[in-house]
């Protein structure tokens, strides 16, 4: 799940409104992470702004000076978990020039992130019904450094020539379902041991 910087395809969602000073950042951020566990836990439906101000601690008027709308709310989360992926993974790959490898220390800081983040994650799934513009935006953004990461590789001599778009696809349709077995699905594996198997199929194939 290595990940390479790209340009997104999709077009970009306008960010709620942006505090000028740290105190109103830091209220900006309780906003969100308190978003995060509302509708995490509740869903998107039932979650109200109500539940949201509550959790982080605020007045229900002082959600309104940083966000118009749940759904802006909501598709600020989608966009903020792109944003954290790709920093971590990009951190995680940092340094690392082997594809190969690239992709096994990506698909672990992935799946950790995943781990520590579940609600997160249940936001971006939900997002497909709640908000397409934030859903496809988040995977096209990915899809598309991923695609320019595989290429480089490709070029470099790393790995062996093919489709990179539809690898890009596949590789992430990988991580995302990993995921899903570790938040949706709880298991209980060592992430380790999940990317050990993964990464032998994304290495080495079903060929005996």
């Amino acid at each position: 799940m290595a990940k390479s910087p790209g340009q997104a395809k999709a077009p970009q969602k306008a960010p709620g409104n942006q505090p000028k000073t740290a105190r109103g950042e830091a209220t900006r951020k309780a906003i969100l992470s308190a978003a995060e566990r509302v509708i995490g836990a509740r869903g998107y439906n039932d979650a109200s702004i109500g539940q949201i101000t509550s959790e982080a601690g605020v007045a229900q008027g002082t959600f309104y000076i940083y966000f118009a709308t749940k759904e802006q709310v909501f598709s600020e989360l989608v966009l903020e978990m792109g944003r954290l992926v790709r920093h971590t993974i990009a951190e995680a790959t940092q340094g690392i020039f082997d594809r190969l490898d690239a992709e096994k220390a990506g698909l672990t800081a992935f799946l950790e992130f995943v781990r520590a983040h579940p609600d997160l994650y249940r936001i971006v799934q939900e997002a497909l019904f709640v908000d397409p513009q934030a859903y496809r935006e988040y995977y096209l953004t990915f899809a598309d450094g991923y695609r320019a990461g595989l290429v480089a590789a490709e070029e470099a001599g790393q790995i062996s020539a093919g489709d990179a778009e539809t690898r890009a696809w596949a590789l992430m349709g990988i991580g995302r379902s990993l995921g899903e077995q570790l938040v949706v699905f709880e298991a209980d594996k060592p992430i380790p041991e999940i990317v050990a198997s993964a990464h032998d199929l994304i290495a080495n194939g079903l060929k005996p």
